[in-house]
C-alpha cells in the first residue's frame, strides 16, 4: 500500500498525528484500515480525476497522490488549506481549494471520483444538505462518490465509548472532549433503527465560525436513507471488520452513483 511511503515522504498533518500515529493501538489500526479500504474503492478510477471534499489535513490525497492524474482537495478552512499546501509543495498534480471555490465552472462535473469522508455526521441539517448537492453537482456522470461516516449506534457504541474513555485518561488526542450519553439516550441508540434520533448538541469553534455537530447522536442508518433520495447506493460498507457489518465496525460507506 502507498500509505506507508506516503507517510515518509510527506509531513504528517494534525489529523495523522492524533489519529493514524495515535499511541494507542487500536484507535492508530482502526484509523488505517478506514484509508486502505478507501484506496481500494477509488483503485478502479486510477488515472483519472479525484476530489476530496472536506480533506481536512489532506492524509488520504497523501495516499493516493500517485493514482490520480488530477487530485483536488477542498476543505472548509483557510489555515488547513494553508498548511495542507505548504506540506504538499512540490507535488503538482494535487491542489488545494476551499470548499465555496468549487461553485466555479471548471468543477462542474469534473470528477471521476468524489470523495467525502468523516465530514457529513458534523453537519447541520442545512449543510448537510448542501453538501450532498455539492457531491451531486461536482462528479461527473459516470463517476462515483464514495462516502464514509462513523458508526456510533448498535453494540459499535458501546465499545467505542469505553475507547473514548480509556483514551481521554490517557490524554490521547481529543477524546478527553469526548460527549458523555444519558443511559436513555444510550439505550435509544443502542437499539437504533433509521428513524432512531437523539438531540444531538450544536456547537461553535469561535463565534464567528460555522456551526456543527460532534458525533453524539450520528445514524449512519438515517443518512443512507436519506442518500438514497440523491444517489443510487450501490454498497454500504464498513471498516474495520467488513463481515461484520455495522454491528463491530468504527465507520460506515456508501458508494453512490447519480440515478
Amino acid at each position: 500500500m502507498n500509505g506507508a511511503g506516503a507517510v515518509s515522504t510527506i509531513e504528517p498533518g494534525h489529523y495523522a498525528k492524533k489519529q493514524i500515529l495515535c499511541r494507542s493501538g487500536i484507535i492508530g489500526w482502526s484509523h488505517q484500515s478506514r484509508f486502505r479500504l478507501a484506496t481500494k474503492l477509488v483503485e478502479p478510477y486510477a488515472g483519472g480525476t479525484l476530489l476530496d471534499y472536506g480533506c481536512g489535513d489532506a492524509t488520504f490525497l497523501g495516499e493516493v497522490r500517485d493514482t490520480f492524474r488530477a487530485a483536488v482537495g477542498a476543505d472548509i478552512d483557510p489555515k488547513q488549506n494553508q498548511d495542507c499546501r505548504r506540506r504538499f509543495a512540490g507535488i503538482p498534480n494535487v491542489s488545494f481549494v476551499l470548499t465555496s471555490e468549487l461553485t466555479q465552472p471548471e468543477h462542474e462535473a469534473a470528477y471521476d471520483v468524489v470523495t467525502c469522508m468523516e465530514v457529513l455526521e458534523h453537519c447541520i441539517d442545512e449543510d448537510a444538505n448542501r453538501t450532498l448537492s455539492d457531491l451531486r453537482r461536482l462528479v461527473a456522470p459516470r463517476g462515483i462518490v464514495i462516502i464514509s461516516v462513523p458508526v456510533e449506534i448498535g453494540p459499535a457504541l458501546i465499545g467505542k465509548q469505553v475507547l473514548r474513555r480509556l483514551a481521554g485518561w490517557r490524554q490521547l488526542g481529543d477524546y478527553k472532549h469526548g460527549e458523555r450519553y444519558s443511559a436513555r439516550e444510550l439505550c435509544r441508540m443502542l437499539f437504533a433503527g433509521e428513524r432512531t434520533a437523539i438531540e444531538r448538541p450544536v456547537h461553535r469553534a469561535s463565534p464567528e465560525s460555522v456551526q456543527f455537530h460532534t458525533h453524539k447522536g450520528f445514524n449512519w442508518r438515517s443518512l443512507r436513507t436519506r442518500l438514497r433520495q440523491t444517489f443510487e447506493v450501490k454498497q454500504t460498507l464498513f471498516s474495520p471488520l467488513p463481515y461484520l457489518g455495522g454491528y463491530f465496525s468504527s465507520q460506515a460507506w456508501f458508494v453512490c452513483t447519480l440515478r
